[in-house]
């Protein structure tokens, strides 16, 4: 079984990926942190000094090499992953679920907000155009999202409350 979280950075796919593989008793792949182990820089390294174009063509090799092996697991993209090129065309046909992690603008703000100089996209991104960034490349990028086999709404959950939404989910 191949199950892909995608979601806006800072929906939780990474700390949600780690409890939902241990509950089915699969593997956990972060796709950011493949691609930095891979690359052997960081994610804002990559940005920095080989550009957004070079981390989309890794990005979609590295989709590419996990989905058409023969493991399973569950595998973690970063926010943008499923809006390029026809990666969540490619996600979908090379997968089993992918499960869209969604939270409302407010709750991305709160969470981005204490993290924004380690996230290329946002860290130039101060006071009021952070959430004016946030709500229209949400918008854009909802109609990648919405494609996932399900969408779970995140909302006030902790992380086992997601984990139980999402196998409760994944069992209808």
């Amino acid at each position: 079984m191949k199950i892909v979280l995608v979601g806006y950075m800072g929906s939780g796919k990474s700390t949600l990926g780690p409890l939902l593989a241990d509950s089915l008793g699969l593997s956990f792949i972060d796709l950011d942190h493949y691609i930095e182990t891979q690359i052997g820089l960081s994610i804002p390294e990559i940005f920095e000094q080989k550009g957004a174009v070079f981390f989309r063509k890794q990005e979609r090799l590295a989709l590419e090499t996990l989905l058409l092996s023969k493991d399973h697991f569950v595998l973690a993209t970063g926010g943008g992953a499923p809006c390029y090129g026809d990666n969540i065309t490619f996600m979908k046909s090379h997968s089993d679920q992918i499960i869209y992690v969604k939270l409302s603008v407010a709750t991305l703000l709160a969470r981005l907000r204490p993290s924004k100089q380690h996230r290329p996209l946002i860290a130039h991104l101060e006071g009021d155009a952070l959430e004016e960034f946030l709500r229209k490349h949400l918008f854009e990028r909802a109609f990648y999202y919405n494609q996932s086999h399900l969408v779970v709404d995140m909302e006030d959950k902790d992380p086992s409350q997601s984990v139980a939404a999402i196998l409760d989910q994944l069992k209808n």
